[in-house]
């Protein structure tokens, strides 16, 4: 048995069972489930389990954030509870069911950068380095950079814009490669379109600016002619052209006879989409990006900048939450592309190391609490290193204070940030390491807004913690104090342990059709190990065969009548095999034997021995749940429980 096996099982029976799962993969730090009923997962019994450092839904899926144990996690959940997991992408597909068209479309446009989120910070890194290199004048009084009195490092910084402009100028190539890739449709010739946005024989779309219209090279077809601009660094064009030619290879792939779709395909999806990149799609999209990058810059730049600042501070964690947040990748790298660099990116590293600050609050008020440590400390370093989800959602949303706390300073830190016109190079480490994506002129303004990032909700954590964390402690006394005098009492009636040891199934895998389609009642079996019926609950014995005493009833307090039956059709031995340890009318409590049979009779009679347990009246329970797909001990396990 796994490590995890038992957390595995708990967690099946808490986001519904199997027959709620439609599909289940993991990621770096979570367990990704695309569930049938999302409504049936119980969200605050799964956050309370140890296991789990929290949990949210996004993109239809219900995330539950196990750590960097996930892998071990995940394997032990497809192994013990019988359950086959898939794809990233095929709980995707599962989870697109449970969105509205606008999730849709923020997940398309997340599913489109996440391939190319590591090369995109790959390049901040590395254009971070140069800037330190060829821009800070930190030599000879301060005229001059390490570049300039270093050819070695001069070397290095030329070389490392290999990287560099591989990266963002032939972005496009990436953008086209990665929506061929989801759309199902062939990779190769999304490269080859978006090669064609960014060829050499183009004018650099960098260039553009500066060049007179009259200089712009143009394809000249006689009736009209067509400027040869390249859309380098540019986001919207490469999606609309990748988007045409995926729907065009699946229009002629469906139209086309299979004996010359190898030729005809490709060729005319290829060739209508370059031409359309180029005459129609690549302007309009450049001309919509331009608009959005500077009703953007508009606003981190114009009269109310102080506002845009705060406004957007204030937001971005909660946007982490919907999934919105993946919006300003785009965004990002379109002001980059027409600015040179963005304000916007700054204020996204600020809310995250706000974020982790709040944790590192918690880290202080928790400084005794063991447990709680263990998901505190890993939360905090991977939010200062730019993965924020977590502190967002195992610590921060858990208590909430620590969630507002980072929300505010990160709110203070954008206005400075604003304030000054902090600007960055490039997309980078979204924490305290993406001081190096900022620009020279603004790295000392970025490390004053870090640490207002760091210091405000750090302290307004504490400060605000210290009563709201003795304020529960009270209450979670009282709560315990109430608790302690009705937990046996309610326990007693609200759960079912196991009556037999063996291994517990649905009823819709017993092989008799008045058991496994509900005729009777809904209800579970357990295919047993050992010789005696065990009582699953207190109650009183209302119904007795006592010719074949193959079979039992039972009656609770709360009305509930309970049906505990021994084997498939068991009723023609004639009660050979089978001994009664109780009375009718007789008030057993949990555990008490109620019949003692002979497993080798019943199977010598050519009958299965797996018992069923049937709710034939509900009384006044509700929300009646079985936990099933396992092994269970007899007089231990739980196998049901209700309201």
């Amino acid at each position: 048995m796994g490590k995890y096996a038992e957390d595995a099982k708990q967690l099946l029976h808490l986001v519904g069972g199997k027959e709620n799962i439609a599909a289940v993969s993991h990621c770096m730090t979570r367990m990704r489930f695309a569930l049938v009923e999302p409504k049936k997962a119980d969200v605050k019994a799964i956050e309370a389990m140890k296991a789990v450092k929290g949990s949210f839904t996004q993109s239809g899926q219900f995330q539950v954030i196990i750590g960097n144990t996930v892998a071990d996690f995940y394997n032990d959940f497809v192994k013990e509870v019988g359950i086959e997991g898939v794809s990233k992408d095929a709980v995707k597909q599962a989870a697109k069911k449970n969105q509205n068209v606008l999730q849709r479309v923020i997940a398309a446009l997340a599913e489109i950068f996440a391939p190319l989120i590591p090369a995109i910070i790959t390049g901040g890194l590395i254009l971070g380095f140069r800037n330190c290199i060829d821009s800070l004048y930190l030599f000879e009084n301060g005229t001059k950079t390490l570049c300039d009195i270093s050819q070695f490092w001069a070397g290095i910084d030329s070389f490392l814009w290999l990287i560099g402009e591989a990266v963002f100028h032939m972005l496009p190539v990436g953008i086209c490669w990665s929506v061929t890739k989801k759309m199902g449709t062939t990779q190769m010739l999304g490269i080859i379109l978006g090669l064609t946005l960014v060829s050499g024989q183009l004018l650099n779309a960098y260039a553009v600016a500066g060049t007179a219209m009259a200089d712009i090279p143009k394809w000249n077809f006689g009736n009209f002619q067509i400027n040869m601009i390249g859309y380098q660094g540019q986001v919207l064009p490469a999606i609309l052209a990748a988007f045409m030619l995926a729907y065009l290879e699946k229009f002629f792939r469906k139209i086309t006879p299979q004996v010359v779709s190898m030729i005809v395909v490709p060729f005319c999806s290829l060739l209508l989409s370059v031409m359309a990149a180029h005459f129609l799609l690549g302007p309009i999209g450049w001309k919509i990006g331009a608009a959005v990058s500077a009703l953007v810059f508009a606003g981190i730049t114009g009269t109310f900048k102080i506002v845009f600042g705060a406004i957007f501070g204030i937001v971005y964690a909660p946007l982490v939450i919907t999934g919105l947040h993946h919006m300003s990748n785009a965004i990002d790298l379109q002001l980059i592309a027409d600015y040179g660099g963005t304000m916007l990116w700054p204020m996204i590293a600020l809310s995250n190391i706000a974020q982790g600050s709040a944790v590192l609050g918690m880290i202080w008020l928790q400084r005794n609490d063991q447990e709680a440590q263990e998901v505190n400390i890993p939360a905090c370093i991977s939010c200062y290193l730019g993965v924020t989800e977590p502190a967002i959602f195992g610590v921060n949303l858990k208590r909430g204070f620590p969630f507002v706390c980072g929300m505010i300073g990160s709110g203070i830190a954008a206005v400075v940030c604003v304030a000054t016109g902090t600007t960055a190079n490039a997309i980078g480490v979204g924490g305290i390491p993406g001081i190096l994506s900022i620009q020279p002129s603004f790295m000392v303004s970025f490390a004053v807004c870090s640490v207002i990032a760091v210091v405000i909700p750090f302290m307004m954590t504490v400060i605000v913690g210290k009563k709201r964390l003795q304020l529960a402690q009270v209450n979670k006394a009282v709560e315990l104090t109430e608790v302690a005098k009705t937990e046996q009492n309610v326990a007693a009636k609200s759960i079912f342990t196991a009556f037999l040891t063996g291994k517990a199934i649905s009823l819709t895998e017993v092989r008799d059709g008045v058991f496994s389609e509900g005729i009777m009642g809904n209800g579970m079996a357990i295919i047993p190990e050992n010789e005696i019926l065990y009582a699953p609950v207190d109650a009183e014995i209302n119904v007795l065969m006592p010719e074949s005493r193959h079979a039992c009833g039972l009656k609770l307090e709360n009305g509930m009548e309970v049906l505990l039956h021994i084997g498939i059709d068991t009723v023609s031995m004639n009660g050979d095999g089978f001994e009664y340890l109780v009375q009718k009318g007789q008030k057993v409590l949990a555990g008490t034997p109620l019949i003692k049979f002979d497993k080798a009779k019943i199977k010598a009679a050519g009958h299965p021995d797996v018992t069923v347990c049937i709710i034939t009246e509900e009384g006044n329970a509700k929300n009646i749940q079985f936990h099933i797909g396992m092994d269970v001990k007899e007089k231990e396990t739980r196998v049901a429980e209700w309201r």
